[in-house]
Order: C-alpha cells, then structure tokens, then sequence
C-alpha cells in the first residue's frame, strides 16, 4: 500500500509544483504578436527571395558547365 500512497505523493507534488510554475507564465500583448509576426513574415520573404536567386544562379551555372562539357 505503501507504493501508491508514494506515488500519490509524487503526482500531487508534481501537480503542485506544476500550478506553481504556471503563475509565472506570462502572455505576450497583442501588439508583441503583431510585431513579431510582421518580422517573421518579412525575414520568410527575404529568405524566399535569397533562395530563388540562389537556385537560379546554380542552374545556370550547372547549365554551363554541361555546354561547356558537351553534354
């Protein structure tokens, strides 16, 4: 019996500690997620943009390289 009555000690401390550590949980404001999303959104643009140019300046330098081989 003693092996519940441990483990039932064990899930209230858990639980205790649990709703301890969610007071300490704080929320962003709204004009933090507006902010931050607008930074995400650009830096996603930007990254696209650089990885196009990237992939477009590496096919036509692999295209070359196959004109100049010959194949």
């Amino acid at each position: 019996m003693s092996a519940i009555a441990d483990t039932w000690s064990k899930v209230s401390v858990f639980f205790s500690e649990t709703r301890s550590e969610l007071k300490k949980v704080t929320f962003p404001s709204r004009n933090e997620v507006v902010s931050t999303t607008i930074v995400v959104v650009i830096a996603s643009f930007v990254f696209a943009f650089f990885l196009w140019v990237s992939d477009m300046v590496i096919q036509r330098l692999y295209e070359g390289v196959l004109r100049v081989i010959g194949v």
